[in-house]
């Protein structure tokens, strides 16, 4: 038993040690995607609206059926200065002089509407719309966050890429420098070259530092996706995607556009919200319609006093039954009913016009996609063999650099020309790929980066 604390401290630092090295565990595309799916809090938020619909189509579909109601009622009289009264109770008169009484009434209640114009059936078709559509609007919130984590997740690779091949130059540019130092001593350099090759450490030292600071910067806006807190340490899987992806075959727009409009939840969802409207129209206008209503009621009270009798025969006594039937026709009701269907019919104008401005944004959506893809990726492949060529070219002055047969000017144009040249390259690769998955997955597929 001495040695319990000792075992329980030792898993718990075991334990915390597992969990910690779990939160360090770099992140995926797809395992990114899977975590926002749960705990985004906006994704949540829609859940909970899916659940609101439900309850709302609950409410209708129970007003089909009757209600019931109970009612109890208890009071007491004081009259110190009357010498005797009279009490009504159920149609029957009763005389008493004391000046203390106590009455008390038992009910039982139920109402039933039996026909409304249909209108309790139509509020159910339109709670089932409205259910489907915080489902749909759901579905179209996950599938923003989506899209959002893959643009971040590629910014991340694009960047981290990027900062790669400035740590490379920053690398050569220490070695050019060194070089640099040993002519400068040997009197080949001037000090004003000298200064310039240590001008570009500093200049390689910031690009590196700037993609650094720049990867951070989208890390933290994945973290803010994911709802993962400030404490907790975050880092993305780095993979260096092929060339050749960027040379896939980019969907065609025309056949993109087609499948989206009819899986894009954000169509379908301005599709069942005009339906929708079509239901609302129709209940405005059942509002001309007579409605027919059950009720009915059972009851029995009782009344002491003194030489009134006990309390359970008079409960017997007053013991009292009804049935009724209520018809309710509008003739005139302030406009209501003309407010609400025409009302109604503005509110179909609008959502029709909204499913329009919806398909239209969706096909421009596409087509800049088509377009950022099908443009990256000819200007990728110009890049490649552009960065070829200047690799050849600053390999090439940085040899004749060394020898002395070329000054620093030239040796710094080379540098900025392929540093550009590879910059090209990796952004028309990246710019490729992303739009081309989004396009891909606009036409119903998975993100995979």
């Amino acid at each position: 038993m001495k040695h319990k604390p000792i075992f329980t401290v030792l898993a718990a630092s075991l334990l915390a040690f597992c969990s910690n090295a779990h939160a360090q565990q770099a992140w995926t595309l797809q395992q990114c995607l899977d975590y926002a799916a749960e705990h985004n809090i906006q994704l949540q938020k829609s859940r909970i609206s899916q659940q609101d619909a439900q309850e709302q189509l609950k409410q209708y579909q129970a007003a089909l059926f009757p209600s019931l109601s109970a009612s109890v009622s208890q009071s007491v009289g004081y009259r110190p200065f009357q010498e005797s009264m009279t009490v009504v109770q159920n149609g029957m008169a009763t005389s008493t002089n004391n000046k203390v009484t106590e009455n008390g009434s038992y009910g039982l209640n139920a109402n039933w509407t039996v026909w409304n114009g249909g209108i309790n059936h139509k509020n159910i078709e339109a709670a089932k719309l409205q259910s489907q559509i915080t489902e749909v609007q759901a579905e179209q919130s996950l599938s923003t966050i989506q899209e959002q984590i893959a643009q971040l997740y590629v910014q991340v690779l694009y960047t981290t890429e990027a900062k790669h091949v400035n740590e490379k130059l920053l690398e050569t540019a220490k070695q050019q420098l060194d070089r640099g130092q040993e002519r400068f001593k040997l009197g080949d350099l001037a000090k004003a070259d000298l200064a310039q090759l240590e001008s570009q450490v500093a200049s390689a030292q910031y690009d590196v530092v700037n993609a650094e600071t720049q990867i951070a910067g989208y890390k933290r806006q994945l973290k803010e996706l994911l709802q993962l807190g400030i404490e907790q340490p975050f880092d993305v899987a780095e993979s260096e995607m092929a060339d050749s992806r960027a040379l896939d075959p980019v969907p065609e727009k025309t056949e993109v556009y087609n499948a989206a409009l009819n899986f894009r939840p954000e169509i379908r969802a301005a599709k069942l919200q005009a339906d929708a409207a079509d239901v609302q129209l129709d209940i405005a206008k059942r509002g001309y319609l007579p409605t027919v209503g059950l009720n009915a009621g059972i009851g029995t009270s009782h009344y002491w006093a003194t030489g009134q009798k006990g309390f359970g025969e008079q409960v017997k006594r007053n013991l009292n039954g009804s049935v009724g039937l209520s018809v309710s026709v509008p003739i005139l009701d302030n406009r209501r009913n003309k407010t609400a269907v025409n009302r109604a019919k503005l509110n179909q104008t609008t959502t029709a016009l909204d499913l329009l401005d919806k398909q239209t944004s969706l096909g421009s959506t596409i087509e800049n996609l088509w377009l950022q893809a099908t443009s990256a990726q000819q200007r990728f492949k110009s890049a490649q063999a552009a960065v070829q060529s200047q690799e050849t070219n600053y390999e090439l002055i940085n040899e004749q650099f060394k020898a002395g047969l070329k000054n620093i000017v030239d040796l710094l144009q080379a540098r900025d020309n392929l540093l550009q040249a590879q910059q090209n390259r990796l952004q028309s690769k990246y710019t490729t790929i992303l739009n081309t998955q989004l396009l891909r997955f606009y036409e119903g597929g998975q993100l995979t980066i």
